[in-house]
């Protein structure tokens, strides 16, 4: 069992069709930190959990398409393994090497801090490739995280998927998103739950291969009305 800082930390990665970018992520991940590094292949047509597989990660397949249905998927698996010490901390990073794995470590530290619950990577507080954050993308992380300033008194700075949480904390919050709200709604409910969070800088890239979001009008805006529609549903 591998443990970092005495705590058994377990990586999720969700992928759907990131062939170009998941051997790279793997490749780059600090050693010894993560007991198990857990790939959701959330429906991909190409060699993505071949890939993955081949590079040391167990997979998991979840076909119901949906960034959060993938994460879902590696929370039941999780669930249902029977680690020789039980999970402390569950760190998120997206398969396309936008994010700088050797941030883990920027990630982790808060949670020296046992009132630390959730921490954020912030793609806005750290350094960004030039049109690496679309605008519409700053756009609407700053629109969502002031509504969430506004309703439920927490700052946040950036909705990334780059972050890590307290097992039973990320248990106890009940996620239920199954797409694009689902980064939203964990940080409403900690923030509604008054849960230690805390933000800090992460570096950001351009994506390896072709973004089912960010890189599409369609994409961006149901991602936007769900973002939003996710805030006030959470009231």
């Amino acid at each position: 069992m591998t443990t970092y800082r005495k705590q058994n930390i377990v990586l999720i990665i969700p992928a759907l069709n990131e062939e170009l970018g998941i051997a790279a992520v793997l490749k780059s991940l600090p050693p010894s930190i993560f007991s198990d590094i857990v790939v959701c292949d959330n429906g991909s047509t190409d060699k993505t959990a071949e890939i993955a597989s081949s590079n040391g990660a167990t997979v998991v397949f979840e076909p119901r398409r949906g960034y959060g249905s993938a994460c879902l998927r590696a929370i039941s698996y999780l669930k249902n393994k029977n680690y020789p010490d039980p999970i402390d901390l569950v760190v998120f990073l997206d398969a396309d090497h936008s994010d700088n794995p050797s941030d883990i470590h920027a990630i982790l530290k808060p949670f020296d801090d046992k009132k630390v619950e959730l921490v954020i990577g912030s793609r806005v507080l750290g350094e960004r490739e030039t049109d690496a954050l679309l605008f519409h993308q700053r756009f609407g992380n700053l629109l969502a995280t002031m509504l969430i300033r506004l309703f439920y008194g927490v700052r946040f700075t950036d909705l990334g998927p780059f972050r890590a949480i307290r097992w039973n904390t990320l248990l106890a919050l009940n996620m239920e998103d199954i797409d694009f709200g689902w980064t939203v709604e964990m940080q409403v409910k900690a923030a509604k739950n008054k849960l230690g969070c805390v933000e800090v800088p992460v570096n950001y890239r351009k994506r390896l291969g072709e973004s089912k979001i960010s890189g599409t009008i369609k994409g961006s805006i149901l991602a936007g009305y769900k973002i939003i529609w996710t805030i006030f549903k959470l009231l």
